[in-house]
């Protein structure tokens, strides 16, 4: 049995479960439909697949070699980030309060649980956007140069086995990120109380928005 191999699947594992944008993302769209949630999931491991074949072909590799190159996706990652952020604060500040559905209009004879709202976020949007959030990591190309080595075995071929541990990885997202938003829809009708839905919607918008101004703070730090 090989070892290595194990362990790196648990490694791989709570690299790709570890909560962030990636996994902020997934659960604001899926707040707002199935469909919207497990785009964005697909669109997530989509964008590990561009790093998980930049690090095979060796491009990563000149992605970090070069301090430009790299800012510009750190530049590009955070901005898109801070934009998503803002965006879910916005939304909350719109979202009427459970107060004001409780007091007004024919939404206070509505029942908590009743069916949710009209989805807002398309298919192709959710897709963008967990493509997206994850292509622009700029975290990740540095991240994938330094894991996947470390499992490839003493004289053994590279390249096969750097493609067989990139392909691990897309595996577990494409496994992990749609059973969160399958998860958060599952529990819709109580994520989806107003009140339940702002505070979700406050902490991934403030989670997406600390984490886009992370990015550019080391970025004019550098």
């Amino acid at each position: 049995m090989d070892g290595q191999l194990i362990a790196f699947t648990g490694v791989a594992a709570g690299m790709v479960a570890m909560p962030g944008a990636d996994f902020a993302v997934v659960v604001r769209n899926a707040l707002d439909s199935r469909r919207a949630g497990v785009a964005t999931a697909v669109g997530v491991a989509g964008g590990l697949l561009v790093h998980t074949a930049l690090a095979v072909a060796g491009l990563a590799a000149v992605l970090v070699a070069v301090p430009a190159l790299l800012g510009a996706v750190q530049l590009l990652g955070g901005v898109y980030l801070l934009y998503l952020g803002i965006r879910a604060l916005a939304a909350v500040l719109r979202r009427p309060s459970a107060t004001a559905l409780r007091t007004s209009g024919p939404a206070a004879d509505a029942p908590a649980d009743g069916p949710r709202p009209a989805a807002l976020l398309g298919t192709a949007q959710g897709l963008r956007q967990g493509f997206l959030t994850n292509a622009l990591n700029p975290k990740a190309p540095v991240l994938f140069l330094s894991l996947l080595p470390q499992f490839v075995p003493a004289g053994a071929p590279a390249l096969p086995r750097t493609l067989l541990l990139a392909t691990m990885i897309v595996v577990m997202a494409l496994v992990w990120f749609p059973l969160v938003a399958l998860l958060v829809d599952r529990l819709g009708v109580w994520l989806r109380r107003p009140s339940v839905a702002r505070v979700l919607e406050a902490t991934t918008g403030a989670l997406l928005t600390v984490l886009g101004g992370i990015l550019l703070v080391e970025l004019a730090l550098a």
